[in-house]
């Protein structure tokens, strides 16, 4: 008798330690003890396609700028607000193969002859990680909106000076470089490239 009051004093302790182990566990698991080791990752994003394009534009150079460029605005009661920026961005130029035809291309026997559309920048743009705000003066309250004017302005000057680096050209001329052995290449023939106008 005295052994199963003792098997059964034993069970009612392990019973007793199994609950107070569960009691203890979710009082840990309810408190921010445990937080850091818990991942709260509770954001739901939902991407909605809008539209596919398709792309035909082969680009050939990219030329890289770093430039100081100080915007002002004007302002008529209170002193000219102005920006000081120090900016890195980028040009792309490209020709757009979509553009070509079957008419563009004139075979001969011992040749190929392709006209190419003329080239064009395809894209400029500001890279806003390596480009900061160097100082900002007279802008009180519409800091935000000075130095957005300032990045535009930053952007319309990176195009021209693309533009004026003759990035045009040289993405003729890396048009004339690359793809004249290539489509050589596949036709064994010689390929000669113009350009339209």
């Amino acid at each position: 008798m005295s052994r199963l009051v003792t098997t059964f004093v034993r069970l009612v302790i392990l019973v007793l330690l199994v609950v107070g182990l569960i009691a203890l566990w979710e009082q840990i698991r309810g408190s921010n003890a445990l937080s850091r080791f818990r991942r709260d990752d509770h954001t739901v994003q939902t991407v909605v396609l809008k539209e596919i394009t398709a792309l035909g534009k082969l680009e050939l150079v990219r030329y890289t700028f770093k430039d100081i460029v100080e915007h002002e605005q004007l302002n008529t009661f209170l002193p000219n607000a102005n920006a000081v920026l120090i900016v890195e961005g980028e040009a792309t130029g490209c020709i757009d193969l979509a553009k070509i035809s079957l008419n563009d291309i004139t075979t001969s026997a011992d040749s190929i002859t392709i006209r190419l559309p003329k080239p064009e920048l395809c894209s400029w743009k500001i890279n806003h990680d390596r480009s900061r705000v160097y100082d900002t003066r007279f802008s009180f309250l519409d800091d935000s909106q000075l130095v957005s004017d300032a990045y535009r302005q930053a952007e319309r000057q990176i195009r021209q000076s693309a533009l004026n680096g003759g990035i045009l050209q040289q993405t003729r001329q890396n048009a004339d470089r690359m793809l004249k052995p290539l489509l050589a290449k596949i036709s064994g023939r010689p390929v000669g490239l113009v350009f339209q106008e």
